[in-house]
C-alpha cells in the first residue's frame, strides 16, 4: 500500500500533543511558541526568511533525514509537521536539488500511520537489490526510520520506538512501507532507540546501521535490510553525556594527503553542548565490521566527559551526511536551530531552516586527527559582484559601509589577518542596522578562541537562552595567520575558520535588515593581509 496520501490512522494522530523532539523522543522545552495557522502563500521573502539556505515553504521543520544522491538528484527529507509551526506528529518532508544550492519542494514523502510518527532516519540506494524491492533492473531507494508510537509513550510504556523501512522505485517520488515492519522491534524496555543511519559495508557484504540508544550507539547488521542482528555497542564513558544521544552517522574517510582510511562516528546530543542546548560531537577510529574502536590518541581526548565538537555555534544540530554522494565526497547538512528555543523563534509562516551543505575532510596535524568542514564549492555559483580588500592595519576597525556596492544581508566574506605573537584583543566582522542592533563574529587572540556574539543582534525576547552569552570554540591551528570565511544570510551566520578547521553556526533576528558592515578590532592593531567580499544571489524567485 502506498502511503503518499493521508491514511485514516494518520488522522487519529493529528490531535495528539507535541511533547517529544523528533530526532529522538526526548522532550523539547515548551516555550512561547504556539500554533499559528495561516492561509498565506509563501513567497520566500518573508521577514527573516533565509535566501540561500533551505527552509520548508511553511510550518515546522527539524532534522534533515534520508539524504541520498541518486540519478542526478540530491534528496533532502526532513522532519516536518505540516499543520503547525511547532513540533507535532512527524512526517518526512521532501526536497531535491541537482546542485546542492537550488531546491525543488516535493510532496510529503512519509506520513504517520497506526505504528506511529515518522521519526528521523536515513536512505540508501540498494544497488545490489538485496531487499528485492527493485524492479525492471532498477535499484530501489530504501529509507530506514524510527516509528514513535505516541499512545504507548503517553501510557508510560517503554517500547514505543522501533525501526522500519520503506522503498521507492520511482526516484523517490512515492514510497511504500514494508509490510513486515518493524524490522527492528523494540526489545521491550528501551525508551530511546532511534535515528537509524544505514551504510553498505562493501568489504564484508553487509548493511550496517548505527542506532542511538539512550546514551550510547548500537551497531546492527543485515544482508537484506529486513532481518537485523546486533553487532556491538559504543560510547560508555566516552564523549559528552549531558543528554540523550541522537542522530548518529558512521562512515569511512581517507586522511587528506595520505592513503590512510579511518572511520568517523558523528553523534548528536541534546542537551549538553558547551555553549548551551543541542550540539554535535564526533569520534575518530576504525570499524572492523562489528566494533567501532577509537584511535588511541583520540580516545584520550574524549575520556571523562570531554568531547570534540563539530560546530562551536549554537545552531547546528542533527547533522548527518549524504549517502552515495558522487566523486567520493562526504557531504554534510545540519538543522540550523537549537532545541532550547527552536519552537519560539520569531518567524510566522515557517519555522527553522538547514545549514548550507558542507564538504567534510579528515586531517592529521601533529599526530592528531581533526575533522574539517568547508562550504561546498557549488555555492560559488551564487557569487555576484565582489570587492577586493588590500593590505591594511585596522586599529579601531575598518568601516566599509557605503564603500561597497554589496548588500550585507546576502554576502560571503573571506579575510586573512596577520597575528603578532604579542597581540591581545579580538577582531572580525560586524554587521549592524540603523536601530543599533549588531552581530559580531571573529577571533579572540587573548583566549585563542573563535566567537559568535549575538547579544545585541535583535529580538531575543522569545528565550532567555538565545542571547545569554557569546558562543566560543577553541582554535585548532598554530598558523601565524587567521583566516575567516563567513557566510551571512538574512538571519544567520556561518564561519569556516582557518580553511575549515573550526566552524560556527548561529542565527539572529534583527528587527530590520543589517545594512552596515565593519571589520572590527578591539584592542591592538591586527593587520588585514587580504580580503574578498562577494554579493550572493538568493535561490528563491
Amino acid at each position: 500500500m502506498k502511503f503518499f496520501q493521508k491514511s485514516k490512522s494518520y488522522l487519529l494522530f493529528v490531535f495528539i500533543g507535541f511533547l517529544f523532539a523528533a530526532c529522538g523522543g526526548n522532550e523539547p522545552k515548551q516555550s512561547a511558541g504556539t500554533q499559528q495557522p495561516t492561509k498565506v502563500v509563501p513567497n520566500y521573502h518573508e521577514q527573516h526568511r533565509p535566501q540561500f539556505h533551505y527552509s520548508p515553504p511553511t510550518k515546522w521543520t527539524n532534522d534533515p533525514n534520508g539524504m541520498v544522491y541518486f540519478d542526478g538528484e540530491y534528496h533532502l527529507f526532513y522532519q516536518h509537521y505540516p499543520d503547525s509551526t511547532v513540533w507535532g506528529p512527524m512526517h518526512w518532508g521532501h526536497a531535491v536539488s541537482k546542485d546542492l544550492v537550488h531546491w525543488e519542494n516535493l510532496p510529503i514523502a512519509l506520513y504517520p500511520d497506526s505504528l506511529g510518527y515518522i521519526f528521523s532516519g536515513s536512505a540508501v540506494v540498494d544497488w545490489k537489490n538485496t531487499t528485492g524491492f527493485g524492479k525492471d533492473g532498477q535499484p530501489p531507494l530504501v529509507a530506514m526510520f524510527t516509528y514513535h508510537y505516541m499512545p504507548g509513550e503517553k501510557a508510560g510504556k517503554s517500547d514505543y520506538q522501533s525501526q522500519a523501512i520503506a522503498y521507492s522505485t520511482d526516484r523517490g517520488r512515492t514510497w511504500t512501507k514494508y509490510e513486515g515492519n518493524p524490522v527492528i522491534p523494540n526489545p521491550g524496555n528501551v525508551k530511546d532507540i532511534r535515528d537509524p543511519k544505514v551504510i553498505w559495508d562493501d568489504a564484508r557484504n553487509q548493511w550496517v546501521v548505527a542506532l542511538a540508544v539512550g546514551q550510547h550507539i548500537e551497531f546492527w547488521n543485515s544482508k537484506d535490510m529486513k532481518s537485523w542482528s546486533k553487532l556491538s555497542e559504543f560510547g560508555d564513558g566516552l564523549g559528552a553525556h549531558g543528554g540523550v544521544w541522537e542522530c548518529p552517522d558512521l562512515f569511512p574517510i581517507t586522511v587528506e594527503g595520505t592513503k590512510e582510511k579511518m572511520w568517523v562516528l558523528i553523534v548528536n546530543l541534546n542537551p549538553g553542548q558547551p555553549n548551551g542546548g543541542s550540539g554535535t560531537q564526533y569520534f575518530i577510529g576504525k570499524f572492523d565490521g562489528k566494533n567501532f574502536n577509537l584511535d588511541p590518541g583520540f580516545a584520550k581526548k574524549v575520556q571523562g566527559g570531554n568531547a570534540v565538537w563539530l560546530d562551536g555555534g549554537k545552531d547546528n544540530y542533527a547533522g548527518v551526511t549524504w549517502s552515495d554522494a558522487p566523486d567520493g565526497r562526504r557531504l554534510f547538512l545540519g538543522w540550523m536551530s537549537n532545541w532550547e528555543y527552536s519552537q519560539a523563534v520569531p518567524t510566522v509562516l515557517w519555522r527553522n531552516a538547514m545549514t548550507i551543505p558542507w564538504s567534510l575532510s579528515l586531517h592529521k596535524t601533529q599526530g592528531e586527527y581533526h575533522l574539517f568542514g568547508e562550504p561546498v564549492q557549488e555555492l560559488q555559483a551564487l557569487r555576484g559582484t565582489h570587492v577586493d580588500l588590500s593590505k591594511s592595519n585596522i586599529r579601531g576597525g575598518l568601516d566599509l559601509t557605503g564603500q561597497l556596492d554589496i548588500s550585507t544581508t546576502l554576502s560571503e566574506i573571506e579575510l586573512e589577518f596577520a597575528k603578532p605573537d604579542d597581540y591581545k584583543g579580538s577582531f572580525g566582522v560586524m554587521v549592524s542596522n540603523k536601530k543599533g542592533e549588531s552581530y559580531r563574529i571573529g577571533y579572540n587572540a587573548t583566549t585563542n578562541q573563535f566567537f559568535s556574539d549575538r547579544l545585541k543582534a535583535g529580538d531575543s525576547s522569545f528565550s532567555a537562552e538565545f542571547a545569554k552569552q557569546q558562543s566560543t570554540i577553541n582554535r585548532f591551528s598554530n598558523a601565524k595567520t587567521v583566516k575567516l570565511h563567513v557566510f551571512l544570510d538574512v538571519a544567520s551566520a556561518e564561519l569556516f575558520a582557518d580553511n575549515g578547521a573550526n566552524m560556527m553556526t548561529e542565527t539572529f533576528f534583527p528587527s530590520e535588515d543589517y545594512t552596515q558592515l565593519k571589520i572590527f578590532s578591539d584592542g591592538g592593531n591586527p593587520e588585514l593581509l587580504e580580503g574578498k567580499i562577494y554579493q550572493l544571489m538568493g535561490i528563491w524567485k
